[in-house]
């Protein structure tokens, strides 16, 4: 088998669409959940419909956890048989410590070109920087090149989501500035983004409806003159209120194409169902001639 020059690799919290990593030729490193004393990698032992299912009902909350530097080591070396060198695009290091352990992995591995890319994002914010990195890899650029795109894609892209509830988050420890919002009514729905890898919190808003109707104006905002890239809405257990806002998506800026994705359960765990979310990075507009 010929080597290719450069493999660009994620972890299962990128959710990019399987047809994607299929065409791109992206690895993907499962995470783990732990629920009552059983062991579950992300997104292969366990089915999202089948987790949220027997959410609903835990006495236990899940918890997770990052691939071990072993792991990491395993998964390198595997990838290094048909790879020149790696490219990492990995979930924030702010959210997970997939980031230290990989680079823990990187340090046994010197005779390995790795590079790691700390996304400071998830889902296909994330996912989004890897497909870049990969699409500029078959293109034959360099290194530090595939490096460069993933970053500056990682640096024009923007999460934001709208939770039913910060229990999840709260009782996950993943809760950053959201923890303000904690105490307002019942019936508020948070908007919610990652800002510096961080979750912080937008605003509150007293209905789902209008917390998405707000999603989308502050999408808007942050264009600030630029166009969307490439966007992708992710929903929780909640595919009707992930294909509204697609719709609306496309309606109001002008997308043809719009990435559909599930949220697995290592990080709809900390979300909880119900949520909905967009993904998108920005590109400057071509000034007319």
């Amino acid at each position: 088998m010929t080597k290719r020059k450069i493999a660009v690799v994620t972890d299962s919290t990128a959710y990019i669409p399987p047809e994607q990593s299929e065409e791109h030729q992206i690895p993907v490193i499962p995470l783990w959940l732990i629920w009552d004393g059983e062991r579950y990698r992300d997104g292969v032992d366990i089915e999202p419909p089948t987790f949220y299912r027997r959410l609903e009902n835990a006495e236990t909350m899940p918890t997770t956890s990052q691939p071990s530097t072993g792991e990491f080591i395993e998964f390198f070396k595997s990838v290094s048989e048909t790879a020149d060198a790696i490219i990492c695009v990995f979930i924030s290091s702010k959210l997970s410590g997939t980031v230290a352990n990989a680079q823990a992995a990187k340090e046994q591995l010197p005779d390995i070109p790795i590079r790691i890319v700390d996304s400071l994002s998830t889902s296909m914010g994330q996912g989004f920087a890897a497909l870049a990195a990969a699409r500029a890899a078959e293109e034959g650029k360099s290194l530090e090149e595939v490096v460069h795109v993933a970053e500056r894609v990682r640096d024009r892209t923007h999460v934001l989501f709208a939770v039913d509830t910060l229990e999840y988050l709260h009782k996950g420890g993943r809760i950053g500035g959201a923890q303000r919002l904690l105490g307002t009514a019942l019936n508020i729905k948070p908007l919610l983004h990652l800002e510096e890898g961080r979750i912080d919190a937008l605003t509150k808003v007293r209905t789902k409806k209008r917390a998405i109707e707000r999603m989308l104006d502050i999408v808007e905002e942050r264009l600030n003159g630029d166009r969307i890239a490439e966007a992708a809405v992710l929903d929780v257990a909640s595919p009707e209120d992930g294909d509204r806002v697609a719709r609306e998506v496309g309606k109001r800026f002008g997308l043809d194409q719009i990435c559909r994705t599930k949220v697995s359960p290592v990080i709809g765990a900390h979300v909880g169902p119900g949520t909905v979310g967009i993904c998108f990075y920005t590109e400057p507009v071509e000034p007319a001639l």
